[in-house]
């Protein structure tokens, strides 16, 4: 029995005699304890083993749990088809709504608003109505059944299901300049590293916005709706609407009373898959510049050698010292392709990337604008005022440029 029944009263963890199954009308019938009656019970309730030394084997293992059920502590806590704070949830619980605690399981914590992940572990647990699934028991509180009823949530409100908001809960909320840098194709990855997002906290029950002049929390009791498609987080100044399938305004008081809004996008691509595409696609730009060379030589600037895995080396590059290259470099470091041009100069370059001298400390970036032909390499010097974000927007008033010829003495190609 997993199910406390309480007429007549049997405590979950009791062994009982199994009749008769019936998947029409979804239930056991069973004998009960010292009597001879026999009731039915919801097949989710009952745990069928086999025989009856098999069954007081299973009663033995689950003997630690057999009376524990927890209450729910916060509405729409979610529980979910594995014990990761990522996988697919399968049931949203009311505020106050009872829970069979299982068995405690190994799983990832979710994580809090500082970053450290949550007290409390993962349980299997099991509805009244017989969804199985794991839930975090950060917002559980666990108590033991010995006898009467086991209580239903109390009906503090007519709580109806609500497809959009569990839509809204399910995605990943970005800000909205993310989807911006996908349109205009200029991924700037070290943004998209720090993940700035808004979380609903529903696993947690605190909402958080993570943004870049911006860090906010808001500890909620519930999220009730507000609206059309607008939803309010009680106990706090913070809503959220939904604009578009893929488009939420959240609105907060700031700390001067002033009403803020916010807007976010759920991306058609996962963060880290596009940094991984985009990572991808600069590797591809670096070797179309790599294989015109690798080796790069000017009769005024020296020799730049570039390596496979995106490094390089320049030699007699004295008359670009010091206004240029700063007198302590060697001459080594890394070519990162970490910048995008400005459509006014895409005819006259390829790109632009930035050489990094590590042997300088702190390290030197100096930035090119470049275009590679059958000839060489031709590059810019882009002054750091020409820079605006990651994209090169302005030349300088008296521009550097440099064209280093391919060194044909190691070309075996055609």
């Amino acid at each position: 029995m997993l199910w406390s029944s309480e007429e007549p009263a049997i405590i979950s963890g009791t062994v009982l005699p199994v009749y008769i199954r019936s998947n029409i009308d979804r239930v056991w019938v069973v004998g009960v304890p010292n009597d001879t009656r026999k009731i039915e019970i919801p097949l989710s309730q009952l745990e069928f083993v086999g025989s009856k030394k098999k069954a007081e084997a299973r009663a033995r293992e689950f003997a630690e749990y057999a009376k524990v059920y927890a209450e729910n502590m916060q509405d729409g806590l979610p529980i979910r088809d594995g014990p990761d704070n990522g996988s697919r949830r399968v049931y949203r619980l009311r505020l106050g709504e009872i829970i069979k605690v299982m068995n405690v399981v190994e799983g990832n914590p979710p994580i809090s608003t500082t970053g450290d992940p949550l007290p409390g572990d993962w349980y299997l647990v099991l509805t009244n109505d017989g969804v199985r699934g794991y839930c975090f028991s950060y917002r559980l509180r666990f108590f033991d059944h010995l006898e009467g009823t086991v209580l239903e949530a109390p009906v503090l409100r007519d709580i109806m299901p609500d497809p959009e908001l569990e839509m809204v809960l399910s995605r990943t909320w970005s800000p909205e300049y993310y989807q911006q840098m996908i349109n205009s194709r200029r991924i700037n990855i070290p943004e998209l590293e720090k993940n700035y997002r808004f979380d609903p906290g529903v696993d947690s029950g605190v909402a958080r916005i993570y943004l870049p002049d911006m860090e906010m929390e808001f500890r909620y009791d519930a999220i009730y709706p507000d609206g059309d498609q607008a939803w309010r987080f009680e106990g706090t100044s913070l809503q959220m609407n939904l604009r578009t399938s893929t488009s939420l305004a959240v609105q907060f008081l700031d700390a001067a009373g002033l009403r803020r809004t916010l807007l976010f996008v759920s991306l058609s691509t996962d963060v880290y898959d596009l940094i991984i595409q985009e990572t991808a696609l600069r590797e591809t730009q670096y070797m179309s510049v790599y294989n015109q060379g690798p080796v790069f030589t000017s009769s005024n600037y020296g020799t730049i050698t570039l390596s496979e895995d995106g490094g390089f080396t320049w030699t007699g590059y004295d008359l670009l010292v010091p206004h240029i290259i700063p007198y302590e470099s060697r001459g080594r470091g890394d070519v990162l392709m970490n910048l995008f041009i400005s459509q006014s100069y895409t005819d006259r370059y390829t790109g632009a990337f930035t050489f990094r001298f590590i042997d300088v400390i702190p390290n030197s970036d100096i930035y090119f604008m470049y275009m590679v032909d059958n000839q060489g390499l031709r590059l810019e010097v882009v002054p750091e005022y020409g820079i605006e974000g990651i994209t090169v927007t302005r030349r300088s008033s008296s521009p550097t440029v440099l064209y280093f010829y391919r060194d044909f003495s190691l070309f075996t190609g055609p």
